[in-house]
């Protein structure tokens, strides 16, 4: 499994049930199907930079810093918003054209997001390329993005 993937997977699970040690979440993931191991969740924690926050029971569970995301979204949207020149989507792709040089930032910035509706972006000088899961999620991601930059 991907690295994205997996952290995906990540953000979902700590999101639904509380997580207290790593072993835990090897446990849950390897319920799930998915090979891997405490060295593995290890990286990631430290990749994602999960948090230990209390609890009212006062323990302490893994969680998600909002500002990682948020800090991320707002340089999506403050770049798309800068270099946006035009978009569409067919069936379960969408392209971006944006301004040179900005291309590999917003691809970036998107895979960042972990948007669930985007499987892979690839990107160049000034376009920017995501491959959506599904035709239905290649409409949602596009207008996902254009109404962050006010363009719907």
């Amino acid at each position: 499994m991907r690295k994205i993937d997996r952290q995906r997977i990540i953000r979902r699970i700590l999101q639904e049930n509380d997580i207290y040690r790593q072993e835990d979440l090897v446990a849950i993931l390897q319920a799930k199907g998915i090979e891997v191991t405490q060295a593995t969740i290890s990286r990631d924690v430290k990749d994602m930079q999960l948090l230990k926050v209390p609890t009212p029971n006062g323990e302490y569970r893994y969680s998600v810093p909002p500002s990682v995301k948020t800090s991320t979204e707002k340089k999506l949207n403050r770049i798309l918003k800068e270099a946006y020149v035009s978009s569409d989507f067919l069936r379960d792709m969408c392209v971006f054209k944006v301004l040179p040089g900005n291309g590999p930032v917003i691809t970036s910035l998107i895979t960042q997001m972990a948007y669930d509706e985007v499987f892979a972006a690839l990107g160049d000088d000034d376009t920017v390329m995501l491959f959506a899961k599904s035709d239905e999620d290649a409409q949602k991601i596009h207008h996902k993005l254009l109404d962050m930059i006010g363009e719907e």
